[in-house]
């Protein structure tokens, strides 16, 4: 009897979204769409919907480190994520853990606050993930208002968007890949990728017409997971971009809100 097929690991450490569409959630589901095996660590549990984040209860940092230690025993990833941290307590475990040993590349999904508007990162932990976990970082994936944040440039136009990834590389040291699609002016979704040696831009035509919430998550799970399955970053970021345009284009409807799908190229 042939043995069971092996599926490489990887890791999201996030908090929940209990309406299935961002998060832990999102993040598992790209995953699985993706021939990875999923696990996670859980940095908070949130009480939202669609439309928004009611509440939000953070775990303990000892919790958190025990879920990193518990799955490096049995379950190394190759690859692991962060999204949503939300306390400064938290972010420095998580950069305590990646600083202690030999880690698999970590993407830095720095998650600010949510489509809905709630604020998903307090304002004392943006120092944190600055000077404790970007340094850990193999690549950072922030949208528009995010990069704003981390490099303090207004971002325009596709021009702003190469100057913020450059910071961002000469800041940190990790790549970047910075997200345009909230570029409302552009006819196209135009992100903007840069690795200290070359720099690359990733089109793909805007979507519109749909009001979906995860798209950070899920591109950067998809990214991920394609570390997982032994991309190079190029290759990875590239394969996430297309995995995140389908999702989009195929997305479903469930109780009268638009949900990503990226099981779409199955």
């Amino acid at each position: 009897m042939d043995k069971s097929p092996t599926r490489p690991v990887a890791l999201t450490i996030a908090g929940s979204d209990s309406g299935g569409g961002a998060g832990v959630q999102a993040d598992l589901k790209t995953f699985a769409a993706l021939g990875v095996h999923g696990t996670s660590v859980l940095t908070c549990v949130t009480a939202q919907n669609p439309r928004e984040v009611r509440a939000i209860a953070a775990c303990r940092p000892a919790l958190v480190r025990a879920q990193l230690e518990a799955l490096f025993a049995e379950l190394p990833p190759r690859a692991a994520k962060t999204g949503m941290l939300f306390q400064r307590a938290i972010i420095r475990e998580v950069a305590a853990f990646w600083r202690a040993g030999r880690r698999p590349p970590l993407v830095v999904d720095p998650v600010m606050v949510a489509s809905s508007g709630a604020r998903l990162l307090q304002p004392a932990a943006v120092r944190a993930l600055m000077d404790e976990l970007l340094p850990q970082a193999a690549v950072v994936t922030p949208n528009l208002d995010e990069a704003e944040i981390l490099t303090g440039l207004a971002l325009r136009s596709v021009e702003d968007l190469r100057a913020a990834a450059r910071a961002l590389h000469a800041r940190w040291g990790c790549a970047a890949l910075v997200k345009g699609g909230h570029l409302r002016s552009l006819r196209e979704a135009v992100d903007v990728f840069f690795d200290g040696r070359s720099e690359w831009l990733l089109r793909a035509p805007r979507v519109t017409g749909i009001a979906t919430h995860g798209t950070g998550c899920t591109y950067s799970a998809a990214l991920t997971a394609g570390l997982a399955r032994g991309l190079g970053l190029r290759a990875a970021v590239a394969r996430a971009k297309e995995l995140l345009t389908r999702a989009l284009v195929h997305s479903y409807r469930a109780a009268g809100h638009d949900v990503l799908n990226p099981f779409a190229h199955a």
